[in-house]
């Protein structure tokens, strides 16, 4: 079954309707095969987003704490996915719900939960950004 399919979103769409609806449990929610990970994956990028821009895009459904943007090796151009790790696991259960299937700058971006590892050939992985709580003592 294809992911990106309209279809596809529907079901899923559906899928969460229908546990709402009953009062499922967090652990019956079909999230919750992802709950030992706080990692998306982020598809269908607009080429032109920076780091920064996702995290704009993404912050508003918790605090993101490692961002990974895949780039080509030789042109330093982005590749279209990323891969983001929240502070809080729930957080990407809102993230997938809301953004999945939403369009910036006329793409559809593909938004699902995801186990992350370092390849062994990624000698990126050390330049990927990591992001501390802000300092609330003012």
């Amino acid at each position: 079954m294809n992911r990106g399919s309209y279809t596809t979103k529907r079901r899923i769409a559906k899928l969460n309707d229908q546990e709402l609806e009953a009062g499922v449990s967090e652990k019956g929610s079909w999230h919750n095969d992802y709950s030992d990970t706080a990692f998306i994956f982020i598809g269908s990028l607009p080429y032109n987003l920076t780091e920064g821009d996702i995290l704009t895009i993404f912050s508003q459904y918790g605090n993101p704490v490692f961002i990974k943007l895949a780039r080509d090796k030789d042109t330093g151009k982005s590749k279209g996915f990323a891969f983001l790790k929240y502070e809080d696991q729930r957080s990407t259960i809102l993230a997938v719900d809301n953004l999945d299937g939403a369009v910036v700058l006329g793409r559809t971006l593909r938004v699902d939960h995801t186990y992350y590892r370092n390849r062994d050939d990624d000698e990126e992985l050390e330049l990927a950004m990591s992001f501390d709580k802000p300092n609330k003592s003012r």
